[in-house]
């Protein structure tokens, strides 16, 4: 009886304990885009028209601040969109 209490409680805590928090399903989430920088705001923001037409305000990703990599209006960058449609992260300059 023991046995089967202790492995049921191993099993419920698998459930409800810490996992990772990247897992498969937003490993392969590659929710970017290609667009033009048309705009750049202060704070290292950009204001960035994407391949649809759509307008999205996105900021420098740490790498590139980091590495002081320049973004300059007309240049055409990628960006990471915000899975609840706020701001894009710029990951790419192409």
């Amino acid at each position: 009886m023991a046995n089967t209490a202790l492995s049921t409680c191993q099993n419920n805590y698998s459930l409800v304990g810490y996992h990772n928090t990247v897992n498969e399903e937003t490993k392969g989430n590659n929710d970017t885009a290609e667009g033009v920088v048309t705009e750049a705001l202060p704070n290292a923001l950009f204001r960035v028209e994407l391949s649809s037409g759509e307008e999205v305000i996105s900021y420098l990703a740490g790498k590139m601040r980091i590495h002081r990599i320049k973004v300059l209006v007309g240049d055409t960058v990628q960006v990471k969109l915000d899975p609840y449609g706020g701001r894009g992260r710029i990951v790419r300059r192409s």
